[in-house]
């Protein structure tokens, strides 16, 4: 049977460590699909959803607990633009869980006595929608309801399709982190809110991590808080000092250590080590981290390698 919708909590609370899955839009363009569109990896959800969940698929039988769903770039509002109506982007985003629980059902038939798997709606940032990089700057300004009306939407289709929990991930700036954590007490769901980072001690906007923890520690329905979409050196220092502020279950999954380039949408190219992520993940536990896994340009095989070190 599926998981209830507090799987997480609870596997929070009993001190377990949780394997996330890795790159989504990346291994999508890895299999051949082409992602230079506003949409990103929206774009495959529009068309060719099956290959979404081939990747989650692929995800689960790394030994990755949880699909993150592909819906990280599919905001109504950026729907929107390519014609679609209201009802159809919510469509969208129904989609992106559906496929994750396609990719669910099939990992538990071949396997029945695997550990509970848990689906994570993404909710990528307001930056994402503008597609020129600033989900790493920080550098838009919004107002707390202008921040609700651009994610409620998105957000609440992807509850009422019953994700497990809300990834609300790649969140640069303090004031649409606290947004998030508003819209999720209001829906009444489980979330992780993850930020990227200026430096050690830095959101993207220039926040200290230790003003938004103070913020956020004690937010209902917030599981758990950290880092994700910069590289692991940096990921490392940043969960370090909300550690220091929080005893909040951490989040980390970092992108491969490659620079994102807005103007050429790419990625700067370097050599990749499938073992990466698993000889961080000692260090990430130690520190507090119960939420491991990686972001941009992280593969099966890194998850792998990294299930494979948890389990030890």
């Amino acid at each position: 049977m599926p998981p209830t919708p507090n799987v997480l909590a609870a596997a929070l609370a009993a001190g377990e460590t949780i394997v996330l899955d890795g790159g989504l839009a990346t291994e999508l363009e890895r299999h051949g699909h082409d992602l230079a569109d506003p949409l990103w990896s929206a774009k495959v959800l529009l068309e060719a959803p099956e290959a979404i969940e081939a990747v989650h698929g692929q995800y689960f039988r790394a030994g990755a607990r949880v699909a993150t769903t592909g819906s990280y770039q599919a905001a109504p509002a950026g729907l929107a633009r390519r014609g679609l109506s209201e009802e159809e982007a919510r469509a969208v985003v129904r989609r992106s869980v559906r496929l994750a629980e396609g990719a669910r059902r099939r990992r538990l038939a071949e396997f029945p006595g695997s550990p509970e798997l848990i689906i994570a709606g993404s909710v990528g940032p307001y930056g994402a929608y503008l597609a020129d990089g600033s989900e790493y700057r920080g550098d838009y300004r919004l107002t707390r309801d202008e921040f609700l009306a651009f994610h409620r939407p998105r957000a609440a289709a992807l509850v009422d399709t019953g994700v497990d929990v809300l990834a609300c991930e790649t969140i640069p700036s303090a004031e649409e982190a606290l947004a998030l954590a508003d819209l999720v007490e209001d829906l009444g769901a489980p979330a992780w809110i993850s930020v990227t980072l200026r430096d050690a001690t830095h959101l993207s906007d220039g926040t200290t991590i230790r003003e938004l923890v103070s913020e956020l520690t004690g937010r209902t329905g917030i599981l758990a808080v950290g880092v994700n979409c910069v590289p692991p050196q940096l990921a490392t220092s940043g969960i370090a000092e909300f550690a220091a502020h929080t005893d909040l279950p951490l989040v980390v999954y970092p992108n491969a250590g490659e620079r994102w380039d807005p103007g050429a949408r790419a990625w700067a190219p370097s050599p990749h080590d499938a073992r990466m992520l698993s000889s961080y993940a000692q260090q990430w536990r130690s520190l507090g981290a119960r939420l491991i896994g990686g972001c941009c340009r992280t593969t099966p095989a890194d998850i792998a390698a990294l299930a494979t070190t948890i389990d030890r």
